[in-house]
């Protein structure tokens, strides 16, 4: 039963992971750039809820929506202010740009609330779920981020292949010369983009500080660039490659902790994309792009 638990908390924790490379696939595959700056709109979003359920002492439905009011728009100005300026730099400039913009949102959450870790207050009222007769126990919050995983999901793949704007994504992601001949707004689609990958941050900083309820301005870093790897190992682009990349990251972490090395989870975690990356440079379910000279 142990190995169970293991594999259901892996699978939880692989969720969020999945959740938050949702937002890097979707950028990258529309935008083409890498915005290192996605894990810190995790925190952003946990601190807003922080403010609302356990200073203001309100619902935590409401923190949660504020959350995601808050991170959207958060999303739409960074894209305008540091990243439509550099639609035509190159890839490194961008990369500079993301991490500024990581770090100053590191460093204005540093001024306003402090360095101090903060007890977040779980957002998920479920109650645990007892199996074999009790032998294995599934708290309630591992059970909503699954299923919260699961919705987003088919919902994401349903907007993008049943919405006009939808279409318009997949236009961009394909060709942005030909789609803005074809009358597409793509600066629109771009910021649409973001608007959503940051909502998405919102609800996977809620399940993260709820599944883990220590808040500090960092909480961000280390699962954003874990759901970077996550989305590289699905293969970057794919939004059905980042979930399952999460998944996967998420169970490989769990079990390296549990029978190998806590302390050596994470670079296992690394190793193993490494390797993946050696046998298929574009991920698990990423597409060979031929450049034509």
């Amino acid at each position: 039963m142990s190995f169970l638990s293991y594999l259901i908390n892996g699978i939880s924790l692989g969720s969020i992971y999945a959740i938050i490379a949702l937002g890097y696939t979707m950028v990258y595959g529309i935008a083409r750039m890498l915005n290192f700056a996605h894990g810190d709109i995790i925190m952003v979003g946990g601190f807003v809820i922080f403010t609302i359920v356990s200073t203001l002492s309100l619902p935590p439905m409401l923190g949660i929506l504020a959350a995601v009011a808050a991170c959207t728009l958060l999303g739409v100005v960074i894209e305008r202010v540091a990243y439509k300026p550099l639609r035509g730099a190159s890839s490194l400039a961008v990369l500079i740009t993301a991490i500024g913009v990581s770090y100053l949102l590191q460093n204005v959450a540093l001024l306003i609330f402090g360095s101090n870790a903060r007890q977040f207050t779980s957002v998920v009222n479920v109650p645990n779920l007892k199996l074999a007769g009790g032998a294995l126990s599934i708290s309630g919050v591992t059970m909503v981020t699954i299923a919260s995983c699961i919705v987003i999901m088919v919902g994401l793949t349903t907007f993008i292949n049943k919405t006009k704007i939808g279409q318009a994504m997949l236009a961009v992601s394909e060709d942005t010369g030909a789609a803005t001949l074809m009358g597409i707004d793509v600066n629109k689609t771009i910021s649409v983009t973001f608007a959503i990958g940051s909502a998405l941050a919102a609800i996977a900083g809620a399940l993260l500080c709820s599944t883990y309820p220590s808040l500090t301005p960092y909480t961000g870093s280390m699962p954003g660039i874990k759901a970077f790897v996550a989305a590289v190992f699905g293969g970057i682009g794919s939004i059905p490659g980042a979930m399952i990349g999460g998944i996967l990251l998420g169970i490989i972490e769990n079990l390296s902790k549990a029978y190998i090395s806590s302390q050596l989870s994470d670079a296992i975690v690394f190793a193993v994309l490494i390797v993946v990356l050696l046998v298929r440079p574009t991920g698990i379910l990423g597409k060979k792009i031929t450049e034509k000279v």
